[in-house]
């Protein structure tokens, strides 16, 4: 009887344990991605024309150059787990699940994804900038993601009104300091102004893919990504070596004309990747913290 009464006890005490360890073990946590923007490892100091603090880079080329304005589009954010399964964020949600990076606005270089299910993952997949079926500037269905990109200190909209830049790039180059405007993002084609003629012209949005050095645990955890952009690569990206010229022929490209759709392309894929052999573009890994 004594030790029927013990294994009752003993079988009372595990199931408790047990229990206790059930409830308490979250089913989700939250994610937070980090991002740096760099030349090269150094990070990077926005500047005017004669700024002696901003950052000043150096192309392949040995063409100088610097920014005084650095914003681009994150959006389609997707984890994937241990086991291949991938699991989206608000990834047709504009409001929930894309943000704006800014460099002169330090709060958005954190972005915190909330309620992310609990598990081991190894990769990390994004947009550099908006996806196709999406991208138009929809005030009713994305209010918040459309007041972020219209207002006046982002300004992150085509002034043709069909859809979202993806980078916008203000900044200065040459010992002169010759201005340079590089604004990307996809482009339409069809009758100016009667939007029933339109049909998609550059595709600029770019799938980005990302291995994690470490699996980042989420559940007891909730870890921190730190992705790193390096804008060294605007200029001397794996797909293009370029060279900034000021003017309206076919190949210059430092500020805009009519012709920039043209070169246009080359800093998407030298930022973006070419959406083929190479999906990470400027972005790597840096760390994760779990």
């Amino acid at each position: 009887m004594k030790n029927l009464k013990k294994y009752l006890l003993s079988a009372l005490v595990c199931f408790i344990f047990i229990s206790c360890n059930s409830d308490d073990a979250p089913v989700a946590n939250n994610v937070t991605l980090s991002f740096k923007n760099t030349f090269g490892n150094t990070e990077i100091i926005l500047g005017g024309a004669a700024s002696a603090s901003a950052t000043v880079n150096t192309s392949d080329a040995g063409q100088v150059h610097h920014f005084s304005e650095l914003k681009y589009v994150i959006s389609n954010i997707r984890l994937v787990k241990a086991d291949g399964t991938e699991v989206p964020y608000h990834v047709n949600d504009l409001d929930k699940g894309a943000m704006i990076i800014d460099q002169s606005q330090a709060a958005s270089l954190q972005y915190i994804m909330r309620n992310i299910p609990s598990g081991e993952y190894r990769q990390i997949k994004f947009g550099l900038g908006v996806r196709s079926d999406i991208n138009t500037l929809d005030q009713v269905r994305f209010p918040k993601f459309y007041a972020a990109a219209g207002a006046n200190d982002t300004e992150m909209m085509w002034e043709w009104g069909t859809g979202y830049r993806f980078t916008k790039i203000e900044g200065f180059y040459d010992g002169d300091h010759k201005p340079m405007s590089i604004h990307t993002g996809s482009t339409v084609e069809g009758t100016n102004g009667d939007p029933s003629t339109y049909t998609q012209g550059v595709d600029a949005y770019r799938n980005i893919v990302l291995d994690l050095p470490q699996n980042a645990i989420v559940g007891s955890k909730a870890p921190r990504i730190a992705i790193k952009a390096d804008f060294h690569q605007l200029l001397s990206g794996k797909a293009n070596s370029i060279t900034l010229s000021t003017g309206e022929g076919m190949d210059d490209n430092a500020t805009p004309n009519i012709h920039t759709a043209v070169q246009m392309i080359k800093f998407v894929d030298n930022l973006g990747g070419n959406g083929t052999t190479d999906s990470k573009g400027m972005f790597s890994i840096l760390n994760v913290e779990n």
